[in-house]
């Protein structure tokens, strides 16, 4: 293990180990969650129709970056793999290869927006919903280069266990975010009231923001110097070819899951106004559960990477263990929170005029909710197991689980809903079980033991990292 103050502090694969890397990048991607539910928040005082449509535009656009953010976010595991194996100088140049692919990737995103349009059409979007979320979707999908650069540098930060920098850059893209949303929505202090246009234009925005700080540490004098940040920004064949032979599974994993979620998302919009109101509510609600949970992965993804790199299969084994432990606490909290007080959670979201149709939504998404706290914990440990097994170097069959479970989602909801033409609450139920079903799949995978053989990166035979043992980011 390269010489880490930080890390060899704490008992090595332990919940605190663990909780360092991983706390802030609960923070940042919580950052991220209130700042989508907070933008969903203000757009449901227009109209259940705005908050669906920015729901269904956001989702869609993120489809089609998501092949790009998973290709390019494998540079976390790898990142750490050759910390691991005491090769700090080639974090950078694995950064710059994702770089590269970035700039690749924007054109290829902006031709996809007649299939977002298309998908909009195919799906039945009432047409209450259908033109603000085209508008919402389109400026979105202009500004993706921003959330791919994000994405790359995060990467970097994490793999190296200084998440507390991606942290710092969530929370002002979020603060931006919410600030520049409240003044364009709404029309408050003298800004234009743009309404859906405006939600879009501050969510860039704040991701501009949020890119800035990133981009500022990357380039400053500590990284520099201790993983030659400016210096290795040229193509390399080798770095370039472990990134897309790693990579390209969990590209195409997050590219077919989101497709697969996009298409659930958007059946249940087909259903009306009414029970797109209310998935939204629920997702919303489901956002605050999920997405904390994927910092709890990133952690692991990074500190499994990082002792599988040092061939350390028993470290990587105690730290999933710890991850399970942190992952159980907070989807406690969740799970009774949704249990329990449920009607409260969707009534947040009642418009602020005429609440014209909003009755018939609360008890729709009551019962939404209330089920969808049983998925919490199989949640939890799909996440976990899967970063586990992704920081090991088992890309290949965590993508094959992750995706088939996803398209068995969407395929049993679009029969489900168009052609068996069963309610929202019956085929939501299936959905719950399903995903129970799919945290079951990755825990069986794990417990194969496979990935304990598996060997990305070779271990350099002497320590390089005397010159920047003391770093600190």
């Amino acid at each position: 293990m390269p010489p880490d103050r930080h890390i060899s502090a704490r008992p090595p694969g332990g919940t605190l180990e663990l909780l360092a890397i991983a706390f802030p990048m609960v923070v940042s991607h919580a950052c991220e969650t209130l700042m989508m539910f907070t933008d969903r928040l203000f757009l449901s005082r227009l109209g259940p129709e705005y908050m669906s449509a920015a729901m269904g535009g956001g989702l869609t656009c993120f489809m089609f970056t998501t092949f790009f953010m998973g290709l390019t976010g494998y540079a976390n595991a790898l990142v750490a793999q050759h910390l691991g194996a005491r090769q700090p100088q080639r974090c950078a140049g694995i950064i710059t290869q994702t770089l590269l692919i970035t700039i690749v990737a924007y054109p290829v995103i902006l031709l996809c927006i007649p299939a977002g349009h298309a998908l909009f059409q195919i799906t039945r979007i009432p047409e209450r919903q259908l033109h603000l979320q085209t508008d919402y979707f389109n400026l979105l999908m202009a500004g993706t280069i921003l959330g791919l650069l994000r994405n790359c540098l995060s990467s970097f930060f994490s793999g190296i266990g200084r998440t507390r920098i991606v942290m710092l850059s969530a929370a002002i893209a979020m603060t931006v975010n919410i600030i520049a949303n409240y003044l364009l929505i709404f029309g408050a202090m003298g800004f234009p009231a743009l309404g859906m246009r405006g939600a879009a234009i501050g969510t860039l925005i704040g991701s501009f923001a949020g890119l800035l700080v990133l981009a500022i540490r990357y380039t400053g004098p500590t990284c520099r110097i201790a993983y030659g940040t400016t210096r290795n920004q040229h193509y390399d064949r080798t770095l370039m070819s472990q990134l897309l032979r790693l990579g390209t599974p969990s590209g195409i994993e997050f590219f077919l899951n989101m497709l697969a979620f996009d298409v659930l998302v958007l059946c249940f919009h087909s259903y009306g106004v009414a029970v797109a109101a209310a998935i939204t509510i629920t997702f919303n609600w489901d956002l605050v559960a999920f997405v904390p949970l994927l910092g709890i992965g990133i952690g692991v993804t990074s500190l499994v990477g990082r002792y599988m790199g040092a061939r350390d299969p028993d470290r990587a084994h105690q730290v999933t263990r710890s991850g399970l432990k942190l992952a159980a606490i907070y989807t406690s909290f969740a799970f009774m929170t949704f249990c329990l007080f449920p009607e409260p959670l969707v009534r947040l979201f009642r418009p602020a005029g005429p609440a014209q149709g909003f009755d018939e939504v609360v008890p729709l998404a009551v019962f939404m909710i209330r089920w969808m706290s049983m998925y919490v914990f199989a949640d939890s440990i799909g996440i976990v197991f899967g970063g586990a097994l992704r920081g090991a170097g088992d890309t290949f069959w965590t993508m094959v689980i992750s995706v088939a479970a996803h398209w068995v989602f969407a395929l049993t909801a679009l029969v489900m809903i168009r052609f068996l033409e069963v309610g929202p609450r019956t085929t939501w139920i299936v959905v719950v079980l399903l995903v129970v079903g799919l945290g079951a799949t990755f825990w069986l995978r794990y417990r194969t033991g496979r990935w304990r053989s598996l060997r990305v990166v070779e271990t350099s035979p002497a320590p390089p990292l005397a010159e920047n043992r003391e770093v600190q980011l």
